[in-house]
C-alpha cells in the first residue's frame, strides 16, 4: 500500500536549500553566503566553513575607511579600488581585529557613489580563544536608480579543496535557473564565479540575485551579492536590474581590502573527508535505469548524490537519488507506520505527494539495510523541480524505483 507515512529529512534539505538560493543579505545577521548555497548541489548540505584556532595577530587599519595589513603597527596607505567613491578619510584605527564600523566602511568606499541605508557590520571579534565570525557587511544602496540590498562575506578556505573547487563552477541549471554564469581566472590566480540569477528558483517572485564569489590561491574567499530589491525577500522589486555589473562584482570581489580581512582570520582547518565520498551514485543510477529511457541531462559529479533527466516519449521527467552510509540515528523517524521491514531486515518506504510547483508530483522509495546504509530513489513528473509538469506521472513506477533502490551495486565499490 503507498503510503505518505514519513517526512524525510533528505527531501526537506533540499528543498530548503534549493527555496533558499542566493540567501545572505539580512538586516538582522548580514550573514551572506548565498555564493556558497547557489552551488545547486548535493555538497550544499555539507560546505560549512570551519573556522578554528586563535585569534591572528595581525594589526589593521582603516584608512579612508578601507582596512589595510600594518605589520609591526607602521601604518601604510590604501590604495583605493577603480570602484572606490569620493569617501572622506577617517582616522587610522589600530586593533588585532576588523571591527562592525570598518567592514561597513570599507563596503561603502568601494561601492560607486549613492545613499547608504540599514547598514549591517560583522568584524572578526572573537567571543573566546576559538571562535572567530565570518566577517560580512550589508547595507541597502541606491545610485538613484532604487534602492537594492549589496552585501559581502570574508572567509578562508583550504586552497584547492572542495570549498575552493565549488566556487569556481557555475551552478546546475537542472537545480538553479539562472540567466548566466561565467567562471574566470584574474591575474592574480584568483578564480571568480558571476551569477546573474534569482532569489526564487520557481521565479515566483521577480527579484535577481546576482553575485561574485572569489577565491585567491591562497584559500581568501570572498563572496559578494546583491539583488534588485532593499532586500532578498518580502520587499518589492525596485529596479530592473542589480546595480553592479558582472565586471563590477568582479572588481568589488577582488578588492585587497577584503583579503586583508581575510588574513586577518586563523587558518582554515582541514577538509574532513565527505561520507560516501567513495560512492558513484551518477554511474550506479545511470546503469540502473530501466530500458527504453532517453537521458537528456544528467549530474556532472559522482559521490552520494546523483540526478538523471529522462525521457520515455511521453515529457521529461526527473529522478534522483541520495546513497547515505551510518543513518541508522534517523531510522525511527524514517520509517514508521506502513513502512515494510524484508527477511534480511532492510526497511522500505514509500511516499507519493505533491512536488515543489503545484501540478508536480514525487514520488520516493526509500530504503534502509539492517546496517544503516540508506538509498534514497526519488522520481518527479517534470524535467526539474522548478518547473510545471511535463507528464501526468514520473517517468519511473513505483516498482522499478523499488528494485532499483535494493540493488547491490550501491555499495559494490565501498
Amino acid at each position: 500500500m503507498l503510503t505518505d507515512q514519513h517526512k524525510d529529512p533528505f527531501e526537506e534539505r533540499l528543498a530548503t536549500a534549493l527555496h533558499e538560493t542566493g540567501g545572505g543579505f539580512d538586516t538582522d545577521r548580514t550573514a551572506l553566503a548565498a555564493g556558497g548555497t547557489a552551488r545547486g548541489r548535493r555538497k550544499r548540505f555539507v560546505r560549512r566553513a570551519a573556522v578554528a584556532g586563535g585569534t591572528a595577530s595581525v594589526v589593521l587599519a582603516c584608512v579612508g575607511g578601507a582596512l589595510v595589513l600594518r605589520p609591526g603597527g607602521t601604518a601604510t596607505e590604501a590604495v583605493p579600488s577603480s570602484m572606490t567613491a569620493s569617501a572622506k578619510p577617517k582616522p587610522s584605527v589600530t586593533a588585532t581585529h576588523a571591527t562592525d564600523e570598518q567592514m561597513i566602511e570599507t563596503l561603502k568606499n568601494l561601492l560607486p557613489k549613492g545613499d547608504f541605508s540599514e547598514e549591517r557590520g560583522q568584524g572578526t571579534e572573537t567571543t573566546d580563544d576559538r571562535k572567530v565570525p565570518a566577517p560580512s557587511a550589508g547595507l541597502v544602496f541606491d545610485d538613484g536608480h532604487g534602492a537594492a540590498a549589496i552585501g559581502v562575506s570574508v572567509g578562508r578556505v583550504q586552497p584547492g579543496g572542495t570549498q575552493a573547487r565549488q566556487a569556481a563552477q557555475c551552478p546546475d541549471r537542472v537545480y538553479i535557473p539562472y540567466d548566466a554564469c561565467k567562471t574566470s581566472r584574474l591575474a592574480d590566480g584568483s578564480v571568480v564565479t558571476v551569477l546573474q540569477g534569482y532569489e526564487y528558483p520557481d521565479r515566483r517572485v521577480d527579484t535577481k540575485f546576482w553575485s561574485a564569489e572569489l577565491v585567491t590561491p591562497t584559500g581568501q574567499h570572498i563572496t559578494v551579492s546583491e539583488w534588485n530589491a532593499a532586500a532578498e525577500k518580502d520587499k518589492p522589486v525596485t529596479r530592473t536590474d542589480p546595480p553592479l555589473n558582472p565586471a563590477e562584482l568582479t572588481r568589488l570581489a577582488a578588492a585587497k581590502e577584503w583579503r586583508t580581512v581575510a588574513n586577518a582570520l586563523p587558518e582554515p582547518l582541514p577538509e574532513p573527508e565527505l561520507p560516501g565520498s567513495d560512492l558513484h551514485a551518477r554511474t550506479d543510477l545511470l546503469a540502473l535505469l530501466p530500458k527504453g529511457l532517453k537521458v537528456t541531462d544528467k549530474s556532472s559529479d559522482d559521490g552520494d548524490f546523483a540526478y538523471a533527466v529522462v525521457d520515455d516519449g511521453k515529457g521529461r521527467s526527473m529522478v534522483q537519488v541520495n546513497v547515505q552510509p551510518d543513518m541508522l540515528d534517523v531510522a525511527g523517524d524514517l520509517f514508521g507506520s506502513g513502512s515494510e521491514t524484508l527477511p534480511d531486515g532492510t526497511r522500505v518506504a514509500v511516499k507519493q505527494g505533491p512536488g515543489d510547483r503545484g501540478d508536480q508530483v514525487m514520488w520516493t522509495v526509500d530504503t534502509m539495510r539492517a546496517d544503516g546504509r540508506r538509498v534514497v530513489i526519488s522520481a518527479f513528473n517534470a524535467g526539474t523541480q522548478n518547473e510545471p509538469a511535463t507528464r501526468e506521472t514520473p517517468a519511473l513506477t513505483i516498482a522499478q524505483m523499488r528494485e532499483m533502490a535494493l540493488d547491490a551495486r550501491w555499495w559494490s565499490g565501498s
